[in-house]
């Protein structure tokens, strides 16, 4: 009875684990619009190992044709993190390091952020939820200093983006038509010319389904106008995860995800304020004509984001 029981039980377990799996799969290729669903698509990667549970609950019970069936599923699962893992070569050109971040308001300590800042010799920078009184305490803090050209879009709570440049800007865009403020700039940049950079944020899937899904649409379009005779870099909080259709779409074609193109694997830069470590990988880097070797996280205390730093390869055109 009792091996009867523990036989029942592990069958059990592994159907769950293999049904959550091909959930996982399942969200990561399905665009749905539907709240919950694309809210569970920012967990499809944990979703997906349990597959391996039930490889190995169906082996234990021998049941070799389910067992097969959770293998082909643990393969597909495996194919769609793949990418983030291997790095895919790089290219001649200028080292340059770059900064996303969101600052939570007022909530990032601005003297810890600039010496992050400072510590990583950083050159471009791209912020989000920037405040006035943000921009004031950076000052203060030394910011300027470092990086003494900018475009800012400050707001009075989530809305406001900046770009910092340690070289001169022009060609400064607002786009309109935004919950949060979406903006550009040109970085002339020794040695290479012109960089397009762009600051990023569209509205979380909670806003409103439909808003973000336009908004992610809307950007796609905006980035696909950049001008081609020049490297771009992206950095923003996108609220979207590598496991978001409407994400992966924005990395086709010209552009690339910067993490994954240095193999950086699952960046996870949200929520940092809970009891909890960070579960979902928002912020990104998104690069044309330039090549990321390295990418990693970093605490930003006070933010509810970590930090991006990414050290780019901006190629000559």
């Amino acid at each position: 009875m009792r091996a009867r029981v523990l036989r029942v039980g592990t069958l059990v377990v592994a159907v769950a684990g293999t049904v959550a799996a091909v959930a996982g799969v399942a969200l990561h290729f399905l665009g749905w619009p539907v709240e919950v669903l694309v809210l569970a698509a920012s967990g499809a990667p944990v979703l997906m190992c349990g597959a391996m549970v039930g490889v190995v609950g169906f082996a234990a019970v021998r049941q070799w044709l389910a067992a097969g069936a959770a293998v082909v599923v643990s393969a597909v699962a495996v194919a769609t993190q793949a990418p983030l893992y291997f790095a895919d070569g790089g290219g001649d050109g200028l080292p340059i390091t770059a900064v996303q971040a969101n600052l939570l308001f007022d909530g990032a300590d601005p003297a810890a952020f600039v010496e992050l800042v400072r510590a990583h010799n950083v050159d471009l920078l791209t912020v989000n939820e920037l405040t006035r009184a943000a921009v004031t305490e950076l000052g203060l803090a030394g910011l300027d200093d470092l990086l003494p050209h900018r475009y800012l879009a400050p707001g009075q709570t989530a809305s406001g983006t900046g770009i910092w440049s340690r070289y001169p800007l022009s060609e400064t865009v607002e786009y309109d038509g935004f919950v949060l403020n979406q903006i550009s700039a040109t970085a002339t940049v020794p040695g290479i010319g012109p960089v397009a950079i762009y600051a990023v944020h569209p509205v979380p899937p909670i806003y409103d389904i439909g808003v973000w899904a336009d908004e992610l649409s809307r950007l796609t379009t905006i980035l696909d106008q950049a001008p081609g005779d020049r490297p771009v870099v992206v950095g923003g909080d996108f609220n979207a995860t590598h496991d978001h259709t409407r994400f992966r779409a924005m990395t086709g074609g010209r552009y690339a995800d910067a993490g994954a193109q240095a193999g950086a694997g699952r960046l996870v830069t949200y929520p940092t304020d809970k009891r909890v470590p960070p579960l979902v990988g928002i912020d990104h880097f998104l690069l044309a004509d330039a090549h990321a070797t390295e990418v990693e996280t970093v605490d930003l205390p006070g933010a509810d984001h970590r930090a991006l730093v990414a050290r780019i390869v901006v190629h000559r055109t």
